[in-house]
């Protein structure tokens, strides 16, 4: 098996059109068509993680967060970016890196924060925004059932959890081909007017080409007409952070004691308690306090998240309980449900769980 094969599972857990733009995901290091021998996922690709995949005979380290975030301009092996790569480089292993690309997806990071922690009737708190397109084309009516097949197939009109989404109506269509035409119906210089359904389906925009190549597959017309739109529509299964209920109501201080415990805390820094019982919680896994005002506007009676600085936790405002578990706590499953699901879809290979801790916070 190639790394570009596992690449394409990595792909399908963690569209890379799903990260922000400001982030770098994908293959950092390495070439995609070597033979993989093994593949090590970890939290951070430090120089020993690489270590630890050269004793494990693992040529692809698979991390959460990328070792290679802004450019390098020099790699003399001054720090520990550059000692990583260098180090992966001269053992031939290639680094994946999922990051946002896994913490806005709905089955991701968030998601993982929230059953650690056992929430239900979860949702996503940011919905992505301007990742939705519309799909409008014209066809006669006995081509339109084998054209939104096609569609369907290539991944247009899913909306939240229902499939196979269009709207169709009928129409008049008309046209005139000129010498160099060759129409389905009627003739060269024949003005042809006839029956014609319009249809309409949305779909996530990294899908373009691949809906296009089906489009241009499926139709009966020697020119395909269609029109593709920008929806302002926010995506509801795409997005970061995550929102849920607890099952039962509890205080303030059991809520942040059974926290800790879950996700294996070596401390707590919170707000303020306002006596409130706790019972809807907003998770976001990583650096989160842009998110704290979108927790509160969602009702949440505590906001879990990390890096908070000293005037972030004002913002609180009496409002909500704001916790910061800290960065690796709030993301330390990831790594394990990567593992999990690359043993599912890839049978009977190496996938290895890397026993290093990367979490460079220590507690007293």
């Amino acid at each position: 098996m190639k790394i570009k094969e596992i690449i394409s599972v990595l792909e399908e857990m963690a569209p890379l059109a799903y990260a922000e733009d400001f982030d770098n995901v994908g293959l950092l290091v390495g070439d995609q068509d070597v033979e993989a021998t093994g593949i090590l996922v970890c939290h951070d690709a430090l120089e020993n993680i690489i270590d630890e995949a050269i004793t494990k005979n693992c040529n692809l380290v698979v991390c959460f967060h990328p070792i290679l975030f802004s450019g390098l301009k020099k790699i003399t092996g001054k720090n520990y970016v550059e000692r990583a790569v260098i180090k992966a480089i001269k053992n031939d292993i290639a680094i994946y890196a999922v990051h946002t690309a896994l913490d806005n997806h709905q089955e991701g990071v968030n998601k993982i924060f929230s059953d650690a922690l056992g929430l239900i009737n979860t949702k996503i708190l940011i919905p992505k925004q301007n990742f939705i397109r519309k799909l409008v084309t014209f066809t006669i009516p006995e081509n339109a059932e084998e054209v939104r097949n096609a569609l369907f197939d290539a991944g247009a009109g899913t909306i939240g959890n229902y499939e196979n989404c269009s709207f169709n109506s009928k129409g008049i269509g008309t046209y005139m081909g000129n010498e160099h035409s060759n129409p389905q119906v009627g003739e060269r210089f024949e003005f042809v007017q006839g029956d014609e359904i319009k249809i309409e389906v949305t779909f996530e925009k990294h899908l373009e080409n691949k809906i296009l190549k089906a489009l241009f597959k499926s139709h009966a017309y020697e020119e395909v007409a269609y029109e593709i739109y920008e929806l302002q529509n926010q995506h509801q299964n795409i997005g970061l952070g995550m929102i849920g209920e607890l099952k039962n109501p509890i205080s303030e201080k059991e809520f942040l004691l059974f926290a800790k415990e879950k996700m294996q805390c070596g401390g707590i820094r919170h707000s303020n308690f306002i006596g409130k019982e706790i019972k809807k919680v907003a998770v976001l896994g990583g650096a989160g306090s842009f998110a704290i005002k979108n927790a509160i506007q969602a009702g949440a009676d505590a906001y879990l998240t990390a890096d908070l600085k000293y005037h972030q936790f004002y913002e609180a405002e009496n409002k909500l309980l704001l916790a910061d578990i800290g960065h690796f706590e709030s993301e330390r499953y990831t790594k394990n449900y990567i593992v999990e699901y690359l043993r599912k879809k890839i049978l009977n290979f190496a996938v290895i769980l890397s026993e290093e801790n990367s979490n460079p916070v220590k507690y007293l």
